[in-house]
């Protein structure tokens, strides 16, 4: 008897483990795309660490994960669109998880028959640690989604400088969305669902449309977007700016060369009316002592002459 609720606590045990350690995670469990586009699905898992066979505990190692289609178990020979031991898996399928935690799987360019529920298995060294959640994620496919273009401005007339953003989106769809981006007709180099428009100019004006890469007939409806010079702009043209720099570097320039030429004048000026006398005298025709010597004689001959006046 004490053998058998031993082996039954045993087994309470195994199959609780196998309810709380083993668990598969989608964050949601359907999807909507766009043919043509890329979905993620979202996955998380946490695997068996280890089962007990006869009392002894034995751990346990995942060796292989899949994604199967339309299938509950994916097990045995069901066809998968992802097997981490086969090397012929379909590349528009492509594992972003890993052995641990992650069991994310991409679809890219996705197709009508991608519409189906996809399940995520893992499998370890010992069948005790096999798991498949047979929840899965259904995605549903929609070719007749139209694309369209949301603005970050409301208004489609612009001011020079100004910086918009135009964002290729579809409401059936919040995935990465790999897009090709046209202005008049043209193809752009941007392939992101979002084309960023700095400091418009006259040449950013134009219809701007967007569609999927891989699906040219979900080309949305064109956007128009007009730029308006002298409308109020928050930056002037560049153009502009340089010619007010040059214009305040030439002033500068002359400020400054004026000044230097009124310092120089003033202090040859103050050289010239501090010069001493005998520098004076050098620069004048006559010297002093020569002036002062001829005045002396003049008066000592005008002394000479009044007596013989006043005589007669």
């Amino acid at each position: 008897m004490a053998v058998w609720d031993k082996n039954l606590l045993w087994s309470f045990m195994f199959l609780l483990a196998g309810a709380v350690g083993q668990t598969v995670i989608y964050p949601f469990t359907s999807t909507c795309a766009v043919r043509g586009s890329t979905v993620t699905l979202p996955c998380t898992f946490t695997p068996l660490k280890s089962f007990s066979d006869g009392g002894r505990e034995v751990p346990l190692k995942i060796v292989r994960v899949r994604w199967c289609q339309n299938h509950e178990i994916c097990q045995g020979s069901t066809p998968s669109v992802f097997d981490s031991n086969s090397t012929n898996n379909d590349p528009r399928y492509q594992y972003l998880g890993d052995m641990k935690t992650n069991c994310t799987l991409q679809i890219r360019d996705v197709q009508q028959g991608d519409s189906a529920t996809f399940r995520f298995r893992m499998e370890a060294d010992h069948p005790e640690g096999h798991f498949t959640n047979t929840t899965g994620v259904t995605v549903r496919v929609d070719d007749s989604t139209k694309i369209i273009i949301i603005s970050s401005s409301d208004d489609k007339k612009l001011s020079r400088g100004e910086t918009v953003t135009l964002l290729c989106a579809s409401v059936c769809t919040f995935h990465q969305l790999e897009v090709t981006w046209f202005k008049d007709g043209h193809g752009l180099s941007e392939t992101g669902p979002s084309l960023h428009l700095y400091s418009l100019t006259a040449e950013d004006s134009g219809n701007y449309t967007c569609a999927l890469k891989k699906n040219m007939k979900t080309l949305s409806e064109p956007y128009s977007l007009q730029e308006e010079a002298g409308a109020g702009g928050n930056l002037p043209p560049i153009p502009g700016v340089v010619f007010v720099v040059l214009l305040a570097v030439i002033a500068l320039i002359l400020f400054i060369i004026k000044s230097i030429l009124v310092t120089f004048t003033a202090t040859f000026k103050n050289k010239k009316t501090n010069r001493k006398p005998a520098e004076l005298w050098r620069t004048s025709a006559t010297p002093p002592s020569t002036s002062h010597r001829k005045n002396r004689r003049a008066g000592t001959w005008a002394r000479a002459r009044t007596p013989s006046s006043t005589r007669q």
